[in-house]
């Protein structure tokens, strides 16, 4: 009886595990799309790199005017708890910049703090008029 409650339970944890991978993938193709979508309606070159994990972030820095090198601010997501709220901030102020830039306003990188809504979001900088 033990044997069949561990097969089951792997067999749970293996399609949750491949339920959340197809989620993560589709979330990522989508933004990746959309950050291209930003990079062409603002006249940024090499948008394909929306699709490549840290050139992503490079192709942000593009966007949104200021320097590449900030793109090595990745390395302070190394440095615990003061590293990762360094990054929040740096990612709300990235949009906050992209939004300028689509026309938007800045406040809405705020937004991306929020989940779901920073799909949205996403979005209508990408697609909307």
């Amino acid at each position: 009886m033990a044997i069949t409650d561990a097969a089951g339970m792997m067999a749970f944890f293996g399609a949750f595990f491949l339920f959340f991978s197809i989620l993560i993938l589709g979330v990522y193709i989508y933004v990746a799309i959309a950050l291209m979508s930003i990079a062409k309606k603002t006249n940024t070159e090499n948008g394909w790199l929306a699709f490549i994990p840290i050139a992503n972030i490079y192709l942000m820095t593009q966007i949104a005017g200021i320097s590449g090198w900030y793109t090595l601010l990745l390395l302070l997501s190394l440095v615990p708890f003061i590293g990762s709220l360094a990054m929040l901030i740096f990612i709300v102020f990235l949009w906050w910049k992209i939004a300028e830039a689509v026309h938007r306003p800045g406040w809405w990188g705020i937004l991306m703090l929020i989940p779901v809504v920073n799909l949205i979001i996403i979005g209508i900088m990408a697609w909307g008029k």
